[in-house]
């Protein structure tokens, strides 16, 4: 039954006479939208508030200041809310029997002759997972708070996990436990870093762990099963992948269909500065939280929030309340860390005071026994608006604390609605004195129109509140300050030179957590000083030697940067330093990162953080410090540039390579790779770009999803940018324990620069191909860019990320534990160490087609790259346009279309230079065209009498040769209307300025005389006229300050360079003809 409330009221104010009929509905219901609507006709509400915290003391503050309001009842409160002079807050008469009785307090709620109570707020969530609204409307009294099914969301970590999953709430990847050696299994094996531990039930906000290492997770996990922490709560634990970033609250109002969200907050746990200490229920908050964007917001409101309304309400359960969630800002975007079904403290006392509307209003519309109508209570916020929250704990918090001491200072506060001090631990003695009766005792709000004004505002009251043993932090809302500090237009500043400190800082607080998640035994500094301090001592090392490496990812930037896709970059910088220092049998202990770019972008940093601290995760090192460095004028904006830095330490007796211990008949065995790694890129993407393709389009080679990430690689750009893989975990107790006698990381020059550098002088190592099948990457590359094998040998990978040597006798024990440690059963014996002059060696360099250095072979390459049948190729070589170049002298013009034509075999090329001709004898570009073994033919035009004439022998001898297109490449003479006409459309030249500007000579000095900012390059058709004939294709140089004619001329020469090659393919492929034809 429905019955809006204007009906009701209608009704009952004009006394007109009600039918209804109660077959088939429940006459509590019916009841309650009765009282709702006689309240509504003109008396007011009696509120009672369950919990005797501050979230309770700032709910009733809010309450209480509705007109629809008459009392607000609400336990432990001392006081009403110091700045407010609010009457209507009151405490808990005689005779209230708590809650946890709750036929009692049913019948005590409709006991009219105490105080009959119109609308219940349940504040904390056991009542909730109790059933106490079930209990409550089921009696007629109307509550606020979700009922036992959908409190499951907060009571049951699993029910929730499963509840997302099935409805497709973003969240972290987990697993349920009841068996602690199966849970610390799943820590040990888990693909992601499964660090965060949590009882399963309700453990008063401190069942969660956040472990650094997987030591301290199954610590975790026995505290909570074996040693029952938790009490019955942990018996079943959760465990979930430990995401990063920004942490941030959002609360949701839903009558069960709507929803109303409210500002983004922030809360601080831990109890001490510099978010040190043990975790707390809160020590302070800020909102609104800076770091969530509006995107931010309408994803958590449309794919968590809705989400979860429209799906409790589809399974049977709606969702009437307050729905809590708490989100994480990782790099793919917000993700749900936990709901709660209450409002949140310390966050509720900071987000009353910034509601504008009649929150009671709101509360009422989605109360359980009640219409449901939040659409007719919007939520409204003031603007310009912030609120800090500061909370004073007792001494000894979050453990065993004193109480009854005296609290001076309350009475002198102003009465401001911009100051209030909300009560969460207070008590009254007999003579009215306020004292101290929990943990936390008070929390001191302030409103301003900036986190900074705010801030100040809070901390400068918290200095006039003292009692004995006070605790308080120093630092609540520091890392948001500069988010609002004030700009000033005079003078210069170094923002307006394109560096943004803010920025800076913004990213500094948003990797913060993201750097501490590495952290690591050894570990002594935080992110933010000013060096990174590591004590190796406390690493376990007793005569250790340090060994360091850097590295960058080279252009494999590019690729990230054209699909918008930067987290795994800071994998790959990782993996490329730690895996140096691997080869020497190092442990990765620290690492560094350095990032450069012209306009720093926070996202775009943040994500290549991500990916730092995900790679030192793998690696077992911790991310302790870096560089952000924004460098305007020397990277374009967008553009940017990283370097990694490693420190590792290795026992004096185990470094490696033990390469005088290396011997013919050592075995040779393989580390797979995950693809190209982080090397050869420049040539990845020449190939790329000669086969036409853009990195979004479909992958056209297969990549094994476990190598993936767990995910399909869609695009080309994704099959590429996956990351470097880190072979720590998997050696290091093998190095450890001297199986390994070297370790080569192959990495920039392939497999023949690499594994010479850990043989020994006489010995020459021996690879067979034929052992392992090259990933699909290697195979495109070498059939689509025409690469030969012996190139593609020293200058990629091919599927061996890294190769160790061992004795023959230990390699099938060391073959079987990679294959484990690596979770790839494709590691396998791909060859052996070889006396360089044996029979052995000479053999193998004698196989066709083997590649051969001074101390390595490789054979079987050129076949095992031949494979193509999973591998989508493009299209047959085109038909080709047989073109000829005229030229006079040096041809560096002509060389730039030789390069483009020849390229990858000219494979991709739709023109052919079938001739070169010269009117000038000896001249280099005759020389350049032999040598590409292009025919030539001079045709000196002082042999000829006439103009015509010589103009005759060189069509004849076009005509001969079958040319269709003609190319003047620095052609000394002008040619005449008859040969032009004989070859309209088929003729074509480039200028050195952008036509129509500057014709004919001294284009160069024409271009500065003009004073024009800019120049550059025409490639057109050749007509009857001087430089008129029409477009084909134009580029722009800038014209410098300073620049002159000569210096000039040269940058327009290299821009020519590029635009003539791309102007012939496009004329012989047909896309720009000649505008007659």
């Amino acid at each position: 039954l429905t019955l809006p409330d204007v009906f009701l009221e209608y009704h009952i104010r004009y006394s007109l006479s009600i039918s209804l009929s109660l077959s088939g509905v429940s006459k509590h219901g019916i009841a309650g939208r009765l009282v709702h609507a006689a309240k509504m006709a003109g008396s007011l509400d009696n509120v009672l508030i369950i919990g005797d915290g501050g979230r309770e003391h700032a709910l009733a503050w809010k309450i209480g200041q509705s007109d629809l309001v008459s009392s607000v009842f609400v336990g432990g409160v001392a006081t009403n809310p110091s700045g407010s002079s609010s009457s209507r807050i009151h405490p808990l008469p005689n005779g209230y029997p708590g809650h946890q009785n709750q036929d009692a307090l049913c019948a005590w709620c409709k006991d009219s002759s105490t105080t009959r109570i119109d609308l219940v707020v349940v504040g904390p969530e056991q009542p909730l997972v109790d059933g106490l609204v079930d209990t409550l409307v089921s009696a007629g009294i109307p509550a606020f708070g979700p009922r036992r099914a959908a409190a499951q969301l907060e009571g049951s970590k699993k029910f929730a996990h499963h509840f997302m999953a099935k409805h497709k709430v973003p969240t972290s990847r987990w697993q349920a436990f009841s068996d602690v050696q199966t849970a610390c299994a799943h820590i040990d094996s888990a693909d992601y870093p499964a660090l965060v531990v949590k009882a399963d039930g309700l453990a008063a906000g401190k069942g969660v762990v956040v472990a650094a290492t997987k030591a301290e997770a199954k610590a975790a996990v026995q505290a909570a099963m074996e040693d029952k922490c938790f009490g019955s709560a942990g018996s079943t634990v959760v465990i979930e992948e430990c995401m990063v970033g920004p942490e941030v609250s959002v609360f949701a109002l839903s009558d069960g269909a709507h929803i109303e969200t409210m500002l983004p907050a922030q809360d601080h746990k831990r109890l001490l500065d510099g978010d040190n200490g043990p975790n707390t229920g809160g020590m302070g908050a800020f909102c609104p939280s800076p770091f969530v964007t509006s995107e931010h917001l309408e994803v958590i409101k449309r794919d968590i929030a809705r989400r979860v309304v429209d799906g409790m309400a589809a399974d049977g359960m709606p969702f009437r309340g307050l729905l809590y969630c708490q989100v994480m800002l990782t790099a793919s975007g917000p993700r749900v860390v936990e709901f709660n079904c209450r409002f949140g403290d310390p966050e509720t006392q900071i987000l009353m005071p910034l509601i504008k509307s009649d929150l009671y209003k709101s509360i009422r519309a989605c109360a359980d026994g009640l219409v449901p109508a939040l659409t007719t209570a919007p939520l409204a916020f003031h603007e310009g608006r912030a609120a800090v929250n500061v909370v004073l704990a007792s001494g000894g918090y979050p453990a065993k604390y004193p109480k009854g001491l005296a609290i001076s200072g309350l009475d002198d506060l102003p009465p401001t609605e911009d100051i209030v001090v909300f009560h969460a631990g207070t008590a009254a003695t007999s003579d009215g004195t306020i004292v101290t009766s929990g943990g936390r005792v008070l929390a001191v709000c302030a409103v301003a129109p900036t986190i900074s004004a705010a801030a100040d505002r809070a901390y400068d009251v918290v200095g006039k509140i003292s009692f004995e043993g006070v605790q308080f932090r120093r630092d609540i809302a520091a890392s948001v300050r500069h988010f609002d500090v004030p700009k000033t237009a005079q003078g210069l500043t170094y923002a307006g030179a394109g560096v943004d400190i803010d920025a800076g800082n913004s990213l500094v607080e948003r990797i913060k957590p993201i750097c501490k998640a590495t952290q690591r035994a050894g570990c002594v500094s935080n992110i933010g000083g000013f060096g990174g301090v590591f004590d190796p001592v406390a690493a376990g090392f007793k005569d250790p030697l340090l060994v360091s490496g850097t590295d960058g990812v080279g252009t494999k930037l590019d690729v990230a940067k054209q699909i918008n896709t930067h987290s795994t970059i800071g994998i790959d910088l990782v993996a490329m330093c730690v895996n140096d220092i691997l080869a020497h049998g190092a442990e990765p202990l620290f690492f560094l990162d350095y990032f450069a770019t012209g306009k720093l972008s926070v996202d775009v940093a943040a994500d290549v953080v991500v990916g730092v601290a995900e790679g030192c995760r793998q690696a077992g090192c911790a991310l302790i410090g870096g560089e952000t460095a924004e460098m305007p004028g020397l990277y374009a904006p967008g553009e940017y540039d990283v370097a990694g830095f490693a420190v590792g330490a290795v026992e004096r007796e185990n470094m490696l390579p033990r390469s005088t211990d290396i011997c013919d008949g050592d075995v040779i065995i393989s580390l797979p790779s995950s693809g190209v790694h982080s090397n050869g890129f420049s040539l990845v993407r020449r190939v790329v770009a000669k086969a036409g393709l853009a990195y979004t389009a479909p992958c056209p080679f297969p990549v094994p999803s476990d190598i993936a990430g767990g995910k399909k690689c869609q695009s080309l750009g994704e099959g590429l940018l996956v990351p470097t893989r880190i072979y720590v975990q998997a050696l290091l107790p093998l190095m450890r324990s001297g199986l390994i006698k070297a370790f080569a990381h192959i990495t920039g020059g392939g497999l023949t620069e690499n594994i010479c550098r850990v043989i020994n002088d006489g010995h020459t190592a021996v690879v067979d191909a034929a052992t392992w099948t090259p990933p699909g990457v290697f195979r495109w590359l070498a059939s689509v860019g025409g690469i030969a094998t012996a190139e593609m040998c020293r200058t990629y990978n091919c599927g061996l990320g890294g190769v160790v040597v061992v004795s023959k006798d230990n390699a099938t024990s060391v073959l079987a534990a990679l294959k484990d440690n690596l979770a790839d059963s494709s590691c396998t014996i791909v060859g052996a160490i070889r006396n360089a002059n044996s029979e052995a060696a000479k053999t193998a360099a004698a196989v066709s087609g083997a590649v051969v250095t001074d101390k390595v072979i490789v054979t079987g390459l050129a076949s095992a790259l031949s494979r193509t049948d999973d591998l989508t190729l493009p299209p047959p070589p085109p038909a080709q346009k047989r073109v000829a170049v005229l030229v006079s002298g040096s041809g560096t013009g002509l060389q730039s279309l030789i390069d483009d034509t020849t390229d990858a075999g000219g494979r991709f090329s739709h023109a052919n230079i079938a001739l070169v001709i010269s009117n000038v004898p000896g001249v280099k570009g005759i020389e350049r065209a032999t040598k590409a073994g292009i025919a030539t033919s001079v045709i000196n035009h002082k042999q000829y009498a006439s103009r015509e004439a010589f103009e005759d022998a060189i069509h004849a001898m076009l005509v001969e040769a079958n040319i269709e297109l003609v190319c003047l490449a620095g052609f000394m003479r002008i040619l005449t209307g008859t040969f032009v006409d004989k070859w309209t459309g088929r003729l074509i030249n480039i200028h050195p300025s952008l036509l129509p500007s500057f014709k004919g000579m001294h284009v160069h000095r024409q271009a500065l005389a003009a004073r024009v900012s800019y120049t550059g390059c025409t490639v057109h058709f050749v007509d009857s006229g001087v430089d008129t004939g029409p477009i084909i294709l134009q580029d722009v140089v800038k014209v410098l300050p300073g620049d002159t004619e000569e210096v000039l001329q040269e940058r327009v020469k290299l821009q020519e360079h590029k635009t003539y090659p791309r102007a012939l393919q496009l004329v012989a492929r047909g896309d720009v003809t000649f505008p007659s034809m």
